[in-house]
């Protein structure tokens, strides 16, 4: 990767106020992430806010139900705010007190990282606004009260989809209204350098972990990483320490939707093609005339229609797979996680949960299979209980 790309992919297609924003970030970026009193700092919330490191835990019933490979879960579900985005909020949090910010403004889908965002803000004492489609904010009701609680103003945005994607765009909006006193929290591997990767390098500790845990429990690495992706971020962050290590498999799960052949989908790689969106070229889910696409999940945190430009480049490479999970397919190992291992995984993890199924009866016994439990599931019984045909509120 240099000057913000990663292949063909990446870039800063953005407009003059934001290009300043972004220089700003880049400059900031470039000096904190080398400073030892930051990164202390940063490893002090990790460790006693945000809860790391994470478990890197045996599923031993779910890897002898199956029948194949051993199969290890990292617990991202554990940390403080139930996902992994509290490690990419912490950092940008923190980055922006240092750059002098005020308040904070993030873009959510499924109220994970506008949660994160929330619960940050409201630790260092900044002003915090998240802007959610408001399709999401009757999916993720819960999550939107956990942000009030915190003190956050959440935005729901009507226009388009009414999803993640419209949430994006309109706090690039808000952002270059009010540049001086604010930074947007991006909350995935997307977007305009320096963004990809200074949410991937804050998401890497995650990749770190299960490197060393591996090794001391195991004595060697993992044979596959498994991860869901939307953005990318989850993923990114445990695929990235592996990728010089050729013969650890990365795969990201994308979500099929109602299937990769409908248009009801958000299987970027699956279906997408080279385009600039959101600051970025990447592929993305396009229609005949080249317009970013309408792009449906049960999930509203994969509910996107592009993916980050690193993991373009490491699909274009080859170094990662990505495979299709259809709604289906994710709530069958939504229930099956839960019932097997008693871990409730968010809906996003379950795409990758439910790879894993699939793929751990193919291997002998002598294999490791990791999959990234990127959150917790909580706020998805609602949605999946009427999925199920339940209203669990009657």
């Amino acid at each position: 990767m240099s000057n913000g790309r990663f292949g063909v992919h990446g870039g800063q297609y953005i407009s003059e106020p934001l290009m300043k924003a972004v220089l700003e970030l880049e400059e900031a970026y470039e000096h904190y992430k080398n400073d030892p009193q930051f990164q202390t700092e940063l490893t002090e919330l990790y460790n006693n806010y945000a809860g790391r490191p994470s478990r890197l835990y045996y599923a031993e019933k779910m890897t002898r139900d199956l029948g194949g490979a051993k199969i290890y879960l990292k617990r991202e579900d554990l940390n403080h705010t139930g996902s992994h985005k509290i490690n990419n909020v912490l950092g940008q949090a923190l980055l922006a007190k240092k750059m002098g910010k005020t308040r904070l403004i993030a873009e959510t889908g499924a109220g994970q990282h506008g949660v994160a965002t929330a619960t940050a803000a409201a630790l260092m004492g900044m002003e915090c606004v998240v802007f959610m489609g408001e399709e999401d904010t009757k999916r993720q009701a819960l999550n939107v009260y956990r942000m009030r609680l915190l003190g956050s103003k959440v935005v729901p945005v009507t226009s388009g989809t009414a999803t993640l994607k419209d949430a994006v765009s309109e706090t690039m909006r808000e952002w270059s209204k009010r540049i001086s006193d604010t930074h947007y929290c991006l909350g995935s591997v997307m977007g305009p350098h320096p963004f990809p990767t200074i949410v991937r390098d804050f998401q890497s500790v995650i990749s770190k972990e299960i490197k060393q845990q591996c090794l001391e429990k195991e004595g060697r690495l993992p044979d596959a990483v498994l991860a869901c992706v939307g953005g990318g971020s989850n993923a990114m962050g445990a695929f990235y320490h592996f990728i010089e290590d050729k013969d650890v498999q990365l795969i990201g799960c994308e979500a099929a939707g109602r299937g990769v052949t409908t248009a009801e989908t958000a299987a970027t790689i699956a279906t997408g093609r080279l385009g600039i969106f959101h600051g970025m070229k990447s592929y993305f889910c396009q229609d005949e005339y080249g317009q970013i696409a309408p792009v449906y999940s049960i999930s509203a945190g994969l509910d996107y229609p592009g993916i980050g430009p690193e993991h373009a480049w490491l699909y274009d490479t080859g170094r990662a797979q990505y495979v299709p999970v259809t709604d289906e397919e994710a709530v069958c190992a939504f229930e099956y996680l839960s019932r097997t291992e008693g871990i409730i995984p968010a809906i996003e993890s379950a795409h990758a949960v439910s790879h894993a199924m699939k793929l751990a009866p193919t291997l002998s016994k002598d294999k490791i299979i990791v999959v990234n439990i990127s959150g917790r599931g909580d706020k998805d019984c609602a949605a999946i209980a009427r999925y199920r045909g339940e209203d669990i509120y009657e």
